[in-house]
């Protein structure tokens, strides 16, 4: 017997229809208690696996070889030996299980058949099968049959932790607790450690009461412990605990556990204090403080020298209102925390009660070209614009030929500039449309907002756009086509124009006259080499004509029957294989196809129709070899009663190329139908 050694569990949905096969329960286990994950092991003096076990132990990992009996009272043939655990998977996903050895080997997940190799063999044998695991606990089961001579066998089940597959996000952790320790300043977490077999860790997250957790954890831990020292500024603090697993995926947060901190020490005294008058009165505003809970802003009395309390605060600002002379208003601000604990005062900061404040800039300045005029939109601040635009203020926008906006800027005569479009919860959009412009010229605008005092605004962020012109781009140089077994590949190259945004590709036959009739345009995915492009189509031997024509950003481009368009002929390879992908009134029906990227493979179908499905016990599939040009046994699928439509994944579908399948249908009888042909295309795009 092997000695103990670690196990890892995995699985995979099934891609393939009708595979799952229930199986009468177990026999009930022997006395002896295995300890999940280990498994309990049981050996049988039969290849049936049927009366009572000859011993029951426990086996840490199914991998094992005997030459002889493997234990006292069984043959050294034609014995048979069970596997059996139940544990939590946690919040589960997809596994990889896989099975390889000699004779039989039947694997079972919650009494679902997965992996069959029930066949006394000579030579290994071996299968991997993908499943998805639901959360929670589950039963995987091995049977293991040995007829004659060596025996070997090993079955695992890991998880499938690419990014790519595994998209189940671990379970929430449980069992969460903090404790503080005023004295020391510190917070202890504690949490229960996850059952899923794919964990990688814990993310610790900890916000400020009032603030959302951040995307950056505390800590990140493989325990399930750990102890931080918050700020001691009285200030709450909440905790929440997050696991991940090795493909990246994140659970939810547990809930919040809180820590308020111990505060000692008073905040820093307030800086940037300064004083103004604008639209709406005397605005006081200063810098925000760290650990403070509000602030008392006072105001110099001119008659005592003295300060007087104006207002008790949570924010960092004020505004009332006060006479509009020259007097002189002096001010000065202290910070408060939740303790109490008073900072110093601000320094002093004095201004009189004259309107000499601009309005606010405008901001987010966009101009977009069209082919008629250049749109141009922004944004300015709801409520304070709002009550500038009632006092007689208006928006200037501002244009420049070139790329700068100049002393020479002239406003541009926008209609209604000051009348919002749109715009959000605190912020309006206004608009103008400039109509009055020079083809393909360079302009650059700005625009400004000034106030019924006469204040001007400072000019916003500046935008320069290149107006539209109505030249089509030049033809095409240097076109090629070079026939491939996935279609055609065009390349060629760019015409000298500075503004192309893509390119169209066309596929047309020729005449006997000499023209060419323009039949289907070939697409451009966007990825990869931007001067060539790949006409999928089955190869037949078809000869063909190609053109590429530019097309820029206006929209302008050359018709493809423009004599100046370039054009070539190709002759298509032909990879068809014997038996021909279209079939009439067959009792299989198959499907065909391809998806632009070169990463993914996509499974194919066909359909049973008429009276001859209820008597089809099995589906051969087999897949055609350009080399060999004959057909080759690539899997086979059990027929499902009722189900009249089959889809396959063939993993192993050779990139850049056509892959031409024959389905057939095998009776009870095993005599065949007559085949479907389904195929797919996985181009190798360029």
């Amino acid at each position: 017997m092997k000695s103990a050694r670690r196990t890892t569990a995995a699985a995979v949905v099934l891609a393939t229809a009708g595979t799952l096969v229930s199986l009468a329960a177990a026999p009930a286990p022997a006395a002896v208690s295995c300890a999940s994950p280990v498994f309990q092991r049981q050996f049988y003096a039969n290849t049936s696996l049927s009366g009572a076990p000859k011993k029951t132990d426990c086996d840490s990992a199914i991998d094992d070889s005997w030459s002889g009996a493997p234990v006292t009272g069984l043959p050294k043939d034609n014995f048979g030996v069970r596997w059996t655990v139940t544990r939590d998977f946690g919040s589960g996903g997809p596994f990889a299980l896989g099975a390889t050895g000699l004779d039989g080997i039947r694997v079972y997940l919650d009494g679902v058949r997965k992996i069959d190799l029930w066949k006394n063999v000579s030579t290994t044998v071996a299968k991997t099968a993908n499943v998805t695991i639901p959360s929670g606990k589950h039963t995987l089961r091995v049977d293991y049959a040995n007829w004659t001579g060596a025996a070997k066998i090993k079955v695992t089940y890991t998880p499938r932790t690419s990014a790519d597959v595994d998209k189940v996000k671990p379970l929430t952790p449980t069992g969460t607790s903090v404790t503080y320790d005023k004295a020391t300043g510190t917070a202890k977490l504690t949490w229960a450690k996850n059952k899923e077999m794919d964990l990688a860790g814990y993310r610790v997250y900890r916000r400020l009461k009032g603030t959302a957790f951040g995307t950056k954890p505390l800590t990140t831990t493989t325990g399930t412990s750990h102890t931080d020292v918050p700020t001691p500024t009285g200030d709450t603090y909440y905790y929440e605990i997050r696991a991940y697993d090795k493909a990246g995926n994140e659970s939810g947060g547990t809930a919040d556990q809180a820590v308020t901190t111990a505060d000692r020490t008073g905040p820093a005294a307030p800086s940037g204090l300064t004083a103004h008058v604008d639209l709406y009165g005397m605005v006081v505003v200063w810098n925000a403080v760290a650990d403070a809970a509000g602030y008392e802003l006072y105001e110099k009395d001119p008659a005592t020298g003295s300060y007087i309390l104006i207002q008790e605060l949570a924010g960092t600002s004020h505004t009332y209102g006060v006479p509009e002379t020259k007097a002189t208003h002096t001010y000065v601000v202290r910070a408060h925390d939740a303790a109490g604990n008073t900072s110093a005062y601000s320094a002093p900061v004095s201004a009189d009660g004259i309107d000499r404040t601009a309005p606010d800039r405008p901001e987010k300045l966009l101009a977009v070209v069209y082919g008629g005029s250049v749109d141009l939109h922004w944004d300015a601040p709801r409520d304070r614009t709002d009550g500038e635009l009632t006092n007689g203020a208006h928006f200037t926008v501002l244009r420049s030929k070139g790329t700068t906006l100049g002393t020479d800027a002239v406003k541009v005569a926008c209609e209604y500039p000051d009348h919002s479009t749109g715009g959000g919860e605190d912020y309006s959009t206004f608009g103008c449309q400039d109509l009055d412009w020079e083809l393909d010229t360079a302009y650059t605008y700005g625009v400004t907002l000034t106030d019924g005092k006469g204040n001007a605004s400072a000019v916003s962020a500046t935008v320069t756009v290149t107006t539209a012109d109505r030249t089509a781009p030049l033809p095409v140089t240097g076109l090629t086509a070079t026939p491939r077994a996935d279609g055609t590949v065009l390349r060629w190259n760019a015409p000298v124009d500075d503004d192309i945004a893509y390119y169209d590709g066309w596929i047309g036959t020729r005449r006997d006259d000499g023209t060419v009739r323009w039949l289907d345009s070939c697409f451009d995915d966007g990825a990869g080499d931007p001067l060539a492009m790949l006409c999928v189509d089955i190869p037949d031997g078809e000869t063909l004509v190609y053109a590429v024509t530019a097309r820029d950003k206006w929209g302008n481009s050359l018709p493809v029957t423009d004599p100046s368009v370039p054009t070539v002929s190709s002759t298509e390879l032909d990879t068809r294989a014997a038996e021909s992908i279209y079939a009439d009134n067959a009792p299989l029906l198959g499907s065909g196809g391809w998806i632009w990227t070169s990463e993914d493979i996509t499974a194919f179908d066909w359909r049973c129709e008429g009276d001859v499905c209820a008597d089809i016990t099995t589906y051969r599939i087999s897949r055609w070899d350009p080399v060999t040009r004959t057909y080759g046994l690539l899997d086979t699928e059990p027929a499902v009663p009722g189900t009249s439509r089959y889809t396959y994944l063939d993993e192993t579908q050779p990139l850049g190329q056509v892959s031409y399948y024959r389905v057939v249908g095998v009776r009870t009888d095993g005599t065949e139908t007559a085949a479907a042909h389904p195929f797919r295309i996985r181009p190798d795009v360029v």
